[in-house]
């Protein structure tokens, strides 16, 4: 089979009811602040935060990111300016991005690199290029890009973290900042700006980081997240601001996890008939004598690794990375082993003992390709419980919620229609999805911002208008 796209890269940090609405940009004359005031705005998050999108944070997207689509709302009631550290138009490519560069002879695009903007700074760690730093010192939108709640304290995260500096961190930093950890940041934006009105998006990469690794990166604990969320946000109201909170979308809803079937790579891997050619190769695998038939009922399966190491068959309950097409069945150069990647034998039916001698001898799909029906319920429910948590500070501190887990739910199953213009969630062609299959495109940004705005108003009696989320662009195709 051969892969459906060529996906350059892995994911950085994520992604409700599907309703039919109209979203217009109506400056209405009853627009209101209601209780909120939107003077000072400060944004604090990881990389929808940020703006980032088709797996990189450049300059198109920092312009179409939710913060700044709100900040421009927020000042048709009352709202003042908004300063992003925004990449230079002359480094407009910032740390790169995946474009469509071409089409197959089958009409699938294929996706390649645009390449990064090369960066000066202060990173300790050579090995990870650094980006152009904002030399700015007015940054009210503080979202870097895989970020945990988990990594908030760490000591020197944008510059001598032990374990690897964040970029993203780094190129915001400067001078004797540069060992702040990002709660400190968020600390020292406060106290200088005097936010009136935040926004609080933290959480994604606490879950996503797992199933994007295919379940090899830890999970956030729930008593950790809970202090370090609770401080955070502690630090964000301590000068009586009025703000929203979000929760994390359950991430194996995104195309990253739905785009490349596991039903449908099982059906056409165990419905291709084995290959005379291949047979001496299969009798040496199982140590049956080349003058011996095949078993009979013997048939190709597909077979995935497991999170403990485990090689079984898969199920439609294991979901397959968006990074997993380019890897099923590539040919073996093992002699010993000759089946292409996610393939081996079946016999279905088969005593234990025979169906785990096949699958021993079967090519499994690595595990950091496939997050096991394990591993999506261990999803699920850290999910779960890490929005407990959020929506329990919401409501301790009177915060407006946006239950973006809900949301995004229901749009994975229904779509959603905006003015008349029909959008999923499917890789590509749903308009919501960039081309990482994780983070939103500005279509999809604007969507989460009419989406807090509702919130907002709800939680504040304001009568913020929302955007004509249609006006913004979904995934770019080659001109």
């Amino acid at each position: 089979m051969k892969p459906v796209f060529n996906y350059a890269a892995a994911a950085l940090g994520l992604m409700g009811l599907g309703l039919t609405s109209c979203q217009p940009d109506i400056d209405d004359p009853k627009s209101s602040a209601g209780q909120a005031d939107f003077t000072t705005y400060l944004a604090v998050g990881n990389s929808l935060t940020a703006g980032f999108s088709d797996n990189g944070l450049y300059l198109e997207g920092q312009q179409n990111s939710y913060p700044s689509i709100l900040a421009q709302q927020f000042a048709k009631v009352g709202g003042g300016a908004f300063v992003q550290p925004l990449f230079p138009a002359a480094n407009s490519n910032g740390s790169g991005y995946l474009s469509i560069t071409g089409f197959s002879t089958s009409g699938t695009p294929t996706l390649g690199p645009v390449a990064p903007n090369a960066g000066v700074g202060i990173g300790a760690d050579n090995s990870t290029p650094l980006l152009v730093k904002y030399t700015g010192t007015d940054n009210q939108n503080l979202g870097v890009p895989g970020i945990r709640v988990a990594d908030v304290t760490t000591p020197g995260y944008g510059y001598n973290n032990p374990s690897g500096f964040n970029p993203y961190f780094e190129r915001l930093l400067a001078g004797p900042s540069a060992l702040f950890s990002y709660q400190q940041y968020v600390e020292e934006r406060v106290t200088t700006l005097k936010p009136t009105f935040f926004t609080n998006w933290l959480g994604n990469n606490d879950v996503l980081g797992y199933a994007t690794s295919g379940g090899t990166a830890p999970l956030t604990g729930v008593a950790l997240f809970t202090t370090k969320y609770t401080a955070i946000t502690d630090v964000l109201t301590a000068g009586g601001a009025k703000g929203l909170l979000a929760t994390i979308p359950n991430v194996v809803n995104v195309p990253f996890f739905t785009t490349v079937p596991t039903a449908n790579v099982i059906g056409l891997i165990n419905n291709t008939p084995i290959p005379t050619a291949l047979e001496p190769a299969i009798k040496a695998a199982l140590g049956l004598p080349q003058s011996s038939p095949l078993p009979t009922g013997l048939r190709f399966g597909f077979y995935i690794t497991t999170g403990t190491g485990a090689k079984r068959l898969a199920t439609s309950s294991d979901l397959l990375l968006l990074t997993a097409q380019a890897a099923i069945n590539v040919p073996s150069t093992n002699p010993l082993q000759p089946f292409p990647s996610g393939v081996g034998l079946e016999i279905p039916g088969a005593p234990a003992a025979t169906a785990a001698q096949l699958a021993a001898t079967s090519n499994a799909l690595d595990s950091r390709f496939v997050l096991d029906a394990a591993e999506v319920t261990s999803v699920q429910n850290r999910t779960a419980e890490l929005n407990t948590v959020i929506t329990n500070v919401a409501n301790q501190k009177g915060l407006a919620l946006f239950d973006s887990n809900t949301f995004f739910r229901g749009v994975a199953t229904n779509g959603l229609v905006i003015n008349g213009v029909n959008n999923t969630a499917a890789f590509v062609s749903g308009n919501l999805f960039s081309l990482d299959g994780v983070h939103p495109t500005p279509r999809g940004y604007a969507v989460i911002a009419n989406e807090m705005i509702k919130a907002i108003n709800a939680k504040y009696g304001a009568a913020v208008p929302g955007v004509d989320a249609t006006a913004y662009r979904g995934v770019r195709f080659p001109q």
